[in-house]
């Protein structure tokens, strides 16, 4: 009696593919599940912490997300990189606890079709405050 291995293989190969992508579909799903949106409030750069601004300054020419943490504060920093012209704002869209840490999505912002640009090079950046809660920063 002739056997076919390479289709016994294959059918085992379906299924662990098929059972690793079930098994990573929950564990997402779980993760991300929302406890509470959280209390933040959105700095001017004159209320930024000089270090984390030095820092900030560092990076903004690419696009970054940073963290700092002073006196009970946890501060998130989310920069977009250089940009051709003037006009660009950020929009915060979530932020909140979940079991495994703290969500953040943002979007930037183009400027809008009837406002007036300046043609020089800008470097959107936010920083938001919040009470540290001890959890750690997922970007999104």
């Amino acid at each position: 009696m002739k056997r076919n291995y390479g289709k016994r293989l294959l059918f085992f190969f379906f299924f662990a593919v098929l059972f690793t992508g079930l098994c990573g579909c929950g564990e997402e799903a779980k993760e991300r599940k929302k406890i509470k949106d959280l209390e933040t409030t959105v700095l001017e750069e004159g209320e930024v912490p000089t270090e984390l601004l030095t820092k900030i300054k560092e990076k903004w020419q690419e696009p970054f997300t940073m963290t700092y943490e002073a006196d009970g504060y946890f501060y998130i920093a989310r920069g977009y990189g250089t940009q051709r012209t003037s006009g660009y704002s950020i929009r915060v869209l979530e932020v909140y606890e979940t079991e495994d840490g703290i969500q953040f999505l943002s979007e930037l912002i183009g400027p809008g079709r009837e406002e007036a640009v300046l043609q020089i090079e800008t470097y959107p950046y936010i920083v938001i405050k919040m009470q540290s809660i001890g959890k750690e920063l997922i970007f999104r």
